[in-house]
């Protein structure tokens, strides 16, 4: 019996020297890993992309490691350098990329190995560390790839010398400028402190805990506000001086590219176009169209996307000396009409990997009504058939302040409606785009789109834009272009149009 139980006890402690060991080697090879590729705060993902060094055996290292027997302060600091570990390898997986906010699922879906369990960045974050040891210090070491997290320390956290590390990189955060600004008028906080107000008690908890770390503590009657995140990658080649100076071209929303899996895009664009017609062409009076193109497209996969479609239109003829604003009044005297008029189904697809700009769209809608092509009486509204179109999409940057964006379409309208034939067109764009700031984008537009009919028709485009991304996930857009046809030339007319455009994704 007692050969039996000092057997248990040595087979008990060989097994826990077995774990302690592992927990060793995984802090021993994440702190050379970090010291190798952690720069001042921020991480050096393209070498790491380019030469895999190591990161795949310590993701390995982390699932099998088996944490039965460890102590508080070890499990501690495996989830610290663990957290920090998998927001490094997803960002390289998707690399290169310019946020973790365009890696779909990156905090809540995206699922690890994790001592056994399956586990997302928040479960680790959230339900673990805040949730079992309430130590807010952690807010301050786990990064969550971003320029506004707190700058990642180039070393691995160990069980040894924990508390000692949490206080430090504490105090060296809420000290640095950067991350907490002092103002004239008083100090701007990282959101951190907003997202965790509860927890930290918040406007006095948040000083207070600020205070026990900070050379110089804040009052607590100061004013204090919060400053917008940033959520730009904590990458070597996205330094202060390059985002503020040159980079402005990586943090633009690519029009072309296919939405990650999971994320969603929506988009509105609203398009008035108003043609006039002057004398001697005895046709004198105005006509306004005013359409809402709305679609919805959702990541299936990476390159892969799926959504719909529709359209809202509004037609008015008036008199030559009216607006083109007069489609939005009651028709009254106007001769007009209104209406849903089509939807649709909607993909997109990114055919080529390495082309990660370049893409091929597709819609086929359907008609919401039958006297769409308007009569006698009523005008013309839309199509009376379904409308196929594909559009061929690319993006080339031009260094760091310019972009070339292409556009060549395949259009079928009136398939099957009430035309003796099909109306199909090949129409063409090409967009310059300019970056003088980070958010802002200033474009030049050509579009030319001939018809493959007899006689020859077409029409062309010329005209300037702005877009201005809100945030991440919100942009708006300006456009106004000059339009003609050699119907207007031959009836001494002219047209334009007038377009804002809104985009939400996430």
């Amino acid at each position: 019996m007692k050969l039996l139980s000092l057997s248990c006890l040595l087979f008990i402690s060989y097994s826990l020297l077995g774990q302690n060991s592992a927990l060793k080697s995984f802090e021993s090879n994440m702190d050379k890993f970090l010291s190798a590729y952690v720069i001042d705060g921020y991480v050096d993902y393209k070498s790491i992309n380019s030469t895999k060094s190591g990161i795949s055996e310590l993701v390995t290292q982390v699932a099998e490691i088996n944490l039965s027997g460890l102590n508080e302060l070890e499990k501690q600091s495996f989830y610290i350098n663990t957290y920090n570990l998998l927001v490094i390898d997803q960002i390289v997986k998707s690399y290169p990329t310019v946020s973790v906010k365009d890696i779909s699922g990156f905090f809540d879906r995206t699922k690890y190995y994790v001592a056994g369990k399956k586990l997302t960045l928040n479960e680790i974050e959230k339900d673990i560390l805040l949730k079992e040891y309430k130590d807010s210090r952690f807010h301050f070491v786990l990064v969550c790839g971003a320029k506004d997290c707190p700058k990642i320390w180039n070393r691995a956290f160990t069980s040894e010398k924990l508390n000692e590390q949490l206080n430090s990189q504490t105090r060296l955060v809420l000290n640095d400028r950067v991350f907490l600004k002092e103002t004239k008028d008083g100090y701007l906080f990282s959101q951190i402190f907003k997202w965790n107000r509860f927890e930290f008690g918040g406007k006095k908890g948040i000083i207070k805990f600020i205070n026990t770390y900070r050379t110089k503590t804040i009052d607590q009657n100061s004013t204090a506000h919060y400053y917008d995140y940033d959520w730009t990658l904590n990458d070597t080649k996205y330094n202060e001086s390059l985002a503020n100076k040159s980079a402005n071209n990586s943090f633009r929303y690519v029009t072309s590219a296919a939405i990650p899996k999971g994320g969603i895009e929506i988009k509105m664009f609203n398009n008035l176009y108003s043609q006039i017609l002057d004398p001697p062409s005895n046709s004198d009076f105005r006509t306004t169209y005013f359409t809402t193109s709305l679609s919805f497209l959702y990541g299936k996969s990476n390159r892969f996307n799926i959504g719909f479609t529709s359209r809202y239109r509004r037609v008015y003829s008036s008199g030559l000396n009216t607006s083109p604003f007069d489609v939005f009044r009651s028709p009254g005297e106007l001769e007009g009409s209104n209406g849903f008029t089509a939807i649709g189904p909607l993909i997109r697809w990114a055919p080529i990997k390495k082309w990660s700009n370049f893409s091929i769209q597709s819609s086929l809608t359907f008609p919401l009504a039958s006297n769409l092509s308007g009569g006698i009486d009523t005008p013309f509204l839309d199509w009376a058939g379904p409308v196929f179109l594909t559009q061929f999409f690319n993006d080339v940057p031009i260094e760091d302040m310019f972009s070339l964006f292409t556009e060549v379409d395949i259009l079928i309208e009136e398939i099957g409606g009430s035309s003796k034939s099909n109306r199909v067109s090949i129409p063409a764009t090409v967009i310059l785009s300019f970056f003088p700031v980070k958010n802002l984008t200033i474009y030049g537009l050509l579009n030319y789109s001939p018809y493959l009919v007899k006689p020859f028709d077409y029409f062309t485009q010329l005209g300037a834009g702005v877009k201005y991304q809100i945030s991440r996930n919100f942009e708006i857009e300006l456009l106004g272009t000059s339009f003609s046809n050699k119907y207007l030339k031959s009836n001494f007319g002219r047209a334009a149009t007038y377009n804002i455009g809104f985009r939400y994704s996430r």
